[in-house]
């Protein structure tokens, strides 16, 4: 069976995105089948992998609505062994649509196991707030993993989330558990990541991971192309960092 993972965290910028798509990248490089699901409405993971956003028949959206399967929205292998379910803005109005829906946190459950034995890894891109989606990708997920960003307020909101996991665990979901956290744009040039490390690890007693992701320029500019970074630069030190987490993810299932 596959194992299907949540990228979460209701604070924006702090590398979720990145994560997923990067992540999938690499575990498919290591020769694993990955189905990437994209449940943010900036549809930023679909348009990551040079997927036109704009101009597609099924999405997550008709998906969550019930009018198309989750085989009809798969747009399969776009790189390497990677699929992807996409996203647009469309998915924005799914919550009010959703209203008075019996069993809505199951939508995306129900339809993930129809097709959860062909692959090996089923990553989940989370919006940016713990929504009626989040909760969703979370009912479907084995596990959450949390990208934390190396900054000042990197453990703000961090209880709010891990309160969340808990209740879906003990109410929706209770397959459900703590991947760990994942630090991203790490500097080792600046105290200040290296104090965060220490801080959360203080604080946390959930896995970490022993991967750094780096603030890395390459990384920043491999979505602008439609590529992950191990083939938009696979010697640099984003690509290395991904392929590691790859690594400890798969070690890990």
């Amino acid at each position: 069976m596959g194992k299907t993972i949540a990228i979460a965290n209701q604070k924006g910028g702090v590398g979720k995105t990145t994560t997923a798509i990067n992540l999938s990248a690499c575990l498919a490089e290591k020769g694993k089948r990955v189905l990437v699901i994209d449940t943010d409405p900036q549809g930023n993971t679909t348009s990551g992998f040079g997927i036109d956003k704009n101009n597609l028949e099924n999405t997550i959206y008709e998906l969550i609505l019930g009018e198309c399967s989750i085989s009809d929205c798969i747009i399969r292998k776009v790189t390497g062994d990677v699929s992807v379910v996409p996203s647009n803005v469309n998915l924005a109005a799914a919550e009010i649509e959703l209203i008075g829906i019996d069993k809505k946190e199951y939508i995306l459950k129900r339809e993930v196991d129809y097709i959860k034995e062909e692959y090996d890894f089923i990553i989940i891109d989370c919006p940016p707030s713990l929504n009626m989606l989040t909760i969703n990708a979370m009912t479907t997920a084995d596990s959450v993993l949390v990208p934390i960003q190396c900054e000042y307020y990197a453990l703000e909101g961090l209880s709010q989330l891990i309160h969340t996991i808990n209740l879906v665990k003990e109410r929706l979901n209770p397959d459900l558990d703590m991947e760990g956290t994942v630090f991203t744009m790490y500097d080792a040039r600046t105290n200040l990541s290296m104090q965060v490390v220490e801080n959360v690890k203080k604080n946390l007693n959930h896995k970490i991971y022993s991967t750094l992701i780096p603030r890395n320029i390459r990384l920043a500019e491999a979505p602008s192309h439609g590529m992950p970074i191990n083939l938009y630069d696979a010697k640099s030190a984003g690509a290395e960092a991904y392929m590691q987490l790859a690594e400890e993810v798969i070690s890990n299932a």
